[in-house]
């Protein structure tokens, strides 16, 4: 096929994709906005065991925060994600998966109560950030990175009301702080206050109290 057939061709494909793009926004507004208060739990979607540390308290902290009346958004996958939603569905709490349809095939996991699939990864993240009332970041690699940057830069931007961003696990997590701290606001590049923006425990109770707080404080407001 020649060049300008193809550049044809994906130009005539546009204004279909702007329907594609907000039929996915209207059914993530449409389920997501009845759900209440949420927490967005990411981490790894790497094949781990139950019994890996990171798993137990990505399912204990969904857990906590099930009884605590919250519901849990997760990517849907496996791993963390699955852990939170399994947690969250033992807790009998509501437990969303907002899978993405990526090349790799990523099948949702089997302890969803509500299932959206989303073709586009932007549209996906508004909905973690629009309906969430906190953040909780384990352990994951990009995607996961993506998702902690992503919500304190809107938080430091002013672009969304301060929320809790939880990261869990210190000894995981402590060498990208040190980094912040050390190299990135010593260049001025940050501010002292932009690392306050979240916070770092190592138990699934210290994350649940955190959010719990900030909920009760902010209701009283």
């Amino acid at each position: 096929m020649a060049t300008d057939e193809i550049i044809n061709k994906n130009m005539g494909d546009e204004p279909w994709r702007i329907f594609r793009i907000m039929s996915e926004f209207v059914d993530g507004f449409e389920t997501l906005s009845r759900i209440g208060p949420a927490v967005s739990i990411f981490g790894s979607a790497r094949k781990m065991k139950r019994q890996d540390p990171y798993y137990r308290l990505a399912e204990e902290t969904a857990a906590g925060l099930a009884r605590a009346g919250f519901a849990i958004i997760t990517g849907g996958g496996p791993g963390i994600m699955e852990a939170a939603n399994r947690g969250a569905k033992k807790a009998k709490g509501r437990s969303i998966g907002l899978n993405i349809q990526i090349p790799t095939e990523q099948q949702s996991n089997p302890y969803i109560t509500d299932l959206l699939e989303f073709r586009y990864f932007f549209c996906r993240k508004v909905m973690f950030v629009k309906y969430a009332s906190a953040f909780v970041i384990l352990p994951g690699g990009f995607g996961t990175l993506d998702e902690f940057f992503e919500a304190i830069t809107l938080i430091q931007t002013g672009r969304t009301e301060p929320f809790p961003v939880v990261l869990i696990g210190k000894k995981y997590w402590q060498g990208l702080v040190k980094w912040l701290n050390s190299t990135v606001q010593r260049e001025g590049n940050i501010q002292p206050a932009d690392l306050r923006i979240f916070q770092m425990v190592d138990t699934a109770e210290a994350a649940v109290e955190i959010i719990k707080d900030f909920h009760v404080n902010h209701k009283q407001k």
